[in-house]
């Protein structure tokens, strides 16, 4: 098989782990850190966004947000990641990995920080505003989900490249992590800063107006590790089996890798055609089904399966603590309290 593969693409499967392969799984795990922190963030808000808009004081509760705003706000960005995946892993096959990865950290960064600028007079306004960018925030996150385990798969060496890529899915789980993190924080020193009476004792004072900067600033934050890994992310070359097999530049590729590896690789711009001839065939054709569609349909099926279970899991985390007293009933706190029990 050597012989027939570039020379280009041979050295990336044998190159011994370096550096390089470090950096990128740094870089492409970013881009899975800031996918589940936006996902998974407004869940340790949307109790604050109840209390804030929904409140009624004249009753014993404070307020939650109807069933089917919590479920347009807790699901509309999944919405536009279904969306995201289809549109830019199509156009990353088309304009390259590095320019459409770059676009839609931009988009993720721009939303991150719309989303917690919903500003207006009438709640429900802002919460249709929260809504309308949140979808945009997962039409990008679908886009970086995919481009984060292609780029990382496409530099990894054959010998370590499961491994690679566990390294950068693994990044989900720091992502939420951060996303508690940065709620405790936020909610500790507003809380300590701002103290309020519970809402038995106070329905009104238990809201205090400070609160809405709360869940602002923790949806904001999202945009800061996104904006960190555009800067890194456009520092690195397209990949060499991006640039060689599909763009057709043999030369650049080689140009590109002989930097990253350290060695002198030749272009061989004649036996990229030949493999071309060779190995082209669509997506939905009988080859491709014969090639790959097993290994696709089982990979897809226990991911959905695998899904079902980590998705609402993070999601209604907090119902479920709540259900079984692991959270305190929710009028006997403040609403910026309340976060701060939520994410601890």
């Amino acid at each position: 098989m050597a012989g027939e593969q570039l020379g280009v693409l041979n050295a990336l499967d044998v190159a011994k782990t370096q550096w390089y392969h470090f950096t990128a799984i740094v870089i492409a795990g970013m881009g899975f850190f800031t996918d589940a922190y936006d996902l998974f963030c407004i869940s340790l808000v949307t109790k604050l966004l109840g209390r804030i808009y929904y409140t009624d004081l004249t009753k014993d509760k404070p307020g939650t947000l109807p069933p089917n705003v919590a479920a347009a706000v807790n699901g509309v960005a999944f919405c536009g990641t279904l969306a995201g995946q289809l549109f830019f892993g199509w156009l990353g096959d088309k304009m390259g990995r590095k320019k459409v990865y770059g676009l839609t950290l931009l988009l993720m960064v721009f939303c991150s920080v719309a989303s917690g600028l919903s500003f207006s007079s009438d709640p429900t306004a802002v919460i249709a505003t929260l809504c309308f960018f949140r979808f945009w925030l997962g039409f990008g996150i679908g886009g970086d989900y995919p481009l984060s385990a292609t780029i990382m798969s496409e530099y990894a060496n054959k010998k370590t490249r499961g491994a690679f890529i566990a390294a950068v899915f693994a990044m989900q789980g720091f992502g939420i992590l951060g996303g508690g993190i940065v709620a405790l924080i936020v909610s500790g020193a507003f809380d300590s800063a701002y103290g309020a009476p519970a809402y038995i004792h106070d329905r009104a004072g238990s809201r205090v107006h400070q609160a809405d900067y709360v869940w602002r600033i923790i949806v904001i934050f999202g945009a800061l590790p996104a904006a960190l890994t555009y800067y890194w992310r456009m520092k690195m070359p397209e990949t060499a089996r991006y640039t060689a097999l599909v763009a057709k530049n043999a030369k650049q590729a080689a140009a590109d890798m002989s930097k990253v590896l350290q060695v002198e690789l030749q272009a061989e711009e004649e036996k990229v055609e030949k493999l071309d001839q060779k190995n082209s065939y669509g997506l939905f054709s009988k080859e491709f089904a014969r090639r790959h569609g097993l290994h696709l349909v089982g990979t897809a099926t226990t991911w959905f399966l695998l899904d079902i279970a980590f998705y609402s899991q993070n999601l209604f985390q907090k119902d479920i603590f709540t259900a079984i007293g692991w959270i305190p009933a929710a009028n006997t706190m403040n609403a910026i309290y309340e976060v701060f029990r939520i994410a601890k």
